[in-house]
């Protein structure tokens, strides 16, 4: 009951999550309601569940520079000796790299390109204000082409700048601090290196703003319509992009007080829209058929208090089965695996945790993680080698960098390799597109307070781990480490993902560790 209670004074409890997120699917046109009582008693599943079990650790083979301690963690006695600016790799080397003013939230690939995404305000300051283009041709040696400036571009992409790869289509809206009343911009990539804006009207004209309130968006796989989701008042859009000289915004809703990312299956007709502490499945077909007055009923929703903010979803299958890999943003709870047979009631059908987020260890976790800024050992985006029969999932960790999980068996997961880039300690005034650099005025892992919270009142938290050399730095912390957000996406045997600090990297996995199906099909739910 004390956790409870404590849980419910900081805001982050699934009941009230729960309670929050059954509010009325208001469809232009059209009405589709939830039912509050239903979803309370039956939307909160895996309430005290909590992961206590890491997946096991990667065996690294020659050349590696492993983790010294747990796993996924970075000690405060790295971070303050100097070695943490080495960085950790494991089965995994750095082929090359483009820093440029940092990485942005999350940046996206297609082709031979990369996009790097924008941090406002400070992507404004010096050159190349906007989002970066990089010609990756040469994985080596990346080389900026272009850089787009339109009022999106440069208001920040935050979580919004996403690629459909069957229209060769990018696009994102200007998210300027958490939510955005968002200018939209969509480009052509055919020439990726060189990418055309397709609506020179409306959405990119500071006069005449789309009606969408975003924080996050992406594609339907079809490529017809953005969705763009928003934190604040669980705003939910769809925009017809079919024509994208002329993006039309054709249903929105509000789905409750808060809503974040999102996954879509390969049909388009169901959206899984993450919550504080888990998701709601919706019916979009309706949306995606284009019927006039369209509903969008809630079909189910699952609820829980292990990890919380959470990211994104990744809908695959098992020999036909469906899943979906769900990304827990803040609260050490990883990523979990549902099962999604029953789509009325998803249940957790395993966890992927690191030592570090394991309710033992949320000693050492604020021990080392104190000075670093809000967040510390989260996971934040993923990405599955193929929507179908995944053989691999790759995972920004924040500060504990990119992590490769073999996932050809859902019920025996375990880590491959990981690579967390070197930190770029004291470099903050060079790094003004990096959400790192301006966060570390707050020195405390404000994200892991309902872990730290439970292992008090688990009796399983030791203070005097987290009794470090950096345990008083509460302001004005500094880049011990770097933060990994954006989605390390699959190139064969390589991952191209972005850091904030680092900025673009080029990784190259060991060929004894991964073997890159034939039909490998990098897949972050998004098209």
């Amino acid at each position: 009951m004390r956790l409870v209670l404590l849980m419910r004074r900081l805001g982050v409890i699934p009941l009230a999550t729960a309670v929050m997120c059954t509010a009325a699917v208001v469809p232009i046109g059209g009405v589709a309601w939830a039912d509050p009582q239903s979803d309370a008693t039956k939307g909160v599943q895996e309430f005290l569940d909590v992961g206590r079990t890491a997946v096991p650790r990667a065996q690294c083979g020659p050349n590696s520079l492993p983790e010294a301690g747990l796993q996924g963690d970075v000690p405060a006695e790295d971070r303050m000796s100097g070695r943490s600016q080495q960085g950790y790799r494991c089965n995994v080397s750095l082929v090359g790299s483009y820093p440029g003013k940092g990485g942005g939230i999350t940046s996206v690939t297609f082709d031979h390109c990369s996009y790097t995404g924008s941090f406002f305000p400070g992507n404004l300051i010096g050159n190349s204000s906007g989002v970066q283009v990089l010609d990756i041709s040469d994985p080596a040696d990346p080389k900026p082409t272009a850089t787009l400036t339109e009022p999106a571009m440069l208001g920040g992409t935050w979580e919004s700048l996403k690629v459909n790869v069957k229209r060769k289509l990018l696009a994102a809206t200007a998210v300027p601090v958490g939510v955005g009343a968002a200018y939209f911009s969509i480009y052509d990539i055919s020439d990726c290196a060189h990418p055309r804006l397709l609506n020179p009207g409306a959405g990119t004209n500071l006069g005449m703003p789309l009606p969408i309130m975003s924080h996050e968006g992406g594609f339907s796989p079809d490529g017809n319509t953005y969705w763009a989701s928003g934190v604040t008042g669980g705003l939910l859009s769809a925009i017809d992009v079919s024509n994208p000289a002329d993006p039309k915004v054709v249903w929105q809703a509000l789905t409750g007080l808060t809503s974040h990312g999102f996954g879509l299956t390969p049909d388009g007709n169901r959206l899984y829209l993450s919550v504080l502490a888990g998701f709601t499945v919706l019916d979009v077909s309706a949306v995606q058929r284009r019927d006039p007055n369209p509903q969008v009923p809630h079909i189910g929703r699952v609820f829980w208090s292990d990890g919380q903010a959470t990211q994104h979803a990744i809908p695959v299958t098992y020999d036909g089965k469906p899943f979906v890999f769900a990304v827990d943003e803040g609260g050490s709870g990883g990523v979990k695996l549902m099962d999604m047979s029953d789509e009325s009631a998803p249940t957790v059908s395993s966890k992927i945790k690191l030592e570090i987020n394991l309710p033992q260890n949320m000693g050492k976790n604020l021990g080392s993680s104190m000075g670093g800024s809000l967040f510390a050992y989260e996971a934040h985006y993923c990405a599955a080698d193929r929507p179908v029969n995944p053989t691999a999932l790759a995972c920004s960790w924040v500060s504990s960098g990119i992590r490769v999980f073999d996932v050809r068996d859902p019920d025996d997961i375990r880590e491959i390799a990981y690579y967390n880039p070197p930190a770029l300690k004291g470099q903050n005034l060079q790094l003004t597109n990096s959400p790192h650099a301006l966060a570390s005025i707050i020195g405390v892992p404000v994200l892991s307070t309902v872990p730290i919270a439970r292992a008090v009142l688990e009796g399983q938290f030791n203070p005097q781990d987290a009794q470090t050399s950096r345990a008083s730095q509460t302001g004005f912390g500094d880049l011990s480490s770097d933060w990994c957000f954006s989605p390390p996406e699959w190139r064969g045997s390589q991952l191209w993902t972005t850091c904030a600090d680092n900025g673009f990297m080029t990784l190259q996995l060991e060929n004894d560790v991964y073997t890159p199906p034939v039909d490998q099909a990098s897949t972050i739910g998004q098209s």
